[in-house]
């Protein structure tokens, strides 16, 4: 149909050209976009009943597109629609009552009205409503019945649904542990880019979880992760480069993925690119570095960095020598069980024994 023969029946009064011209309007389909012309429309074909148009108007009058922001105008047509059976308007319902906004907050609700768009085959709300049950949200905790939801999402192709039961196979929560069938939802989940499954694909891959160790794929989903920012993904990759695994071995590299991934705060590549300061790994040596790093880690109770600046402190490498706050540093990361520490601890001890005779 024609744009000027919808415009002529909307005009008459047709609900169905009214909500078509409505989404032409707010789409730029035949015509200028023009939002407020959109809520025009959608205006009259809800005012007729028509639960698509109260659904899209309710979403309009939410994001303040094509009219002024307001909740509780968006509650009101969403409950119409929503008691026509309109799975979006009872989805969006749902998440107006779980946030509290244009309604009271009401977990309770919510849950109500996921189940409802759930049981339609809305596969945010099947998402949602399996993310209450496994959380406790307005329901008892059930994680058997939030893998079924988990489930039947993760089917339409949902990629969140299909990383968290990717998750319930791996930890065997709600459901029998089988890494296999955790390996198979991540890689559907990853495929479709969702980055938190890339990564723990590639840490499948790297640790031979669920499938055969395979370094090389290993890589390129860490890499697939770091481009869209999972910051652990730097530091893995820093050591993949380090050490030759799946790629071939560049200490530059590894330096460079090391100093991406402490720069945004990341532990794990902070004591990493600490090593590398250290003993001169893709850099030059710089003690002083390396002291800064450790005891940045140190002091949040990172044995590793406890025991390493306890050396530095014995050996004077990038400060001044000092062995009482070497047993100090040495004595906190032995307390947390590092083995290294321990040795080291008993070595300094009789060596300040011996100290103390003279």
């Amino acid at each position: 149909m024609k744009i000027e023969e919808t415009m002529v029946l909307a005009e008459q009064g047709d609900v169905d050209a009214q909500y078509n011209l409505a989404l032409y309007y707010q789409y730029g389909r035949g015509v200028e976009q023009n939002s407020k012309k959109a809520v025009e429309w959608y205006t009259r074909a809800a005012e007729q009943g028509d639960s698509w148009a109260q659904t899209n108007l309710g979403h309009c009058y939410y994001y303040g597109d094509g009219v002024r922001k307001n909740y509780k105008k968006a509650v009101e047509w969403f409950v119409k629609a929503a008691e026509q059976g309109a799975d979006k308007a009872q989805f969006l319902l749902a998440e107006c009552y779980r946030e509290g906004n244009g309604v009271k907050r009401d977990l309770k609700m919510a849950v109500c009205w996921y189940t409802k768009a759930s049981e339609q085959g809305n596969a945010m709300a099947q998402y949602y409503l399996a993310y209450c049950f496994e959380h406790g949200l307005g329901v008892k905790t059930d994680m058997e019945t939030a893998v079924v939801w988990y489930r039947k999402a993760a089917e339409q192709g949902y990629e969140e649904a299909q990383f968290n039961l990717a998750i319930c196979y791996e930890r065997g929560e709600g459901i029998e542990e089988d890494p296999k069938m955790a390996v198979k939802w991540y890689v559907k989940a990853a495929k479709q880019g969702f980055p938190l499954a890339q990564y723990n694909l590639a840490i499948c891959y790297e640790e031979g979880i669920g499938t055969r160790k395979n370094h090389k794929k290993a890589v390129a989903w860490y890499s697939e992760a770091a481009a869209q920012g999972v910051i652990q993904a730097y530091n893995n990759l820093g050591w993949c480069y380090e050490h030759g695994h799946g790629v071939k071995k560049d200490l530059f590299k590894a330096f460079e993925w090391y100093s991406m991934g402490a720069e945004f705060g990341d532990e794990a590549a902070q004591f990493s690119l600490a090593l590398c300061y250290h003993f001169g790994k893709g850099v030059e040596p710089d003690h002083e570095k390396a002291v800064e790093l450790y005891t940045r880690l140190a002091v949040k109770g990172d044995a590793k960095a406890q025991n390493n600046l306890a050396e530095c402190y014995k050996e004077g490498l990038g400060v001044l020598k000092n062995l009482l706050t070497a047993r100090h540093w040495y004595t906190q990361a032995a307390r947390q069980g590092d083995p290294l520490a321990k040795d080291s601890l008993r070595e300094l001890q009789k060596q300040l024994s011996f100290l103390d005779k003279y």
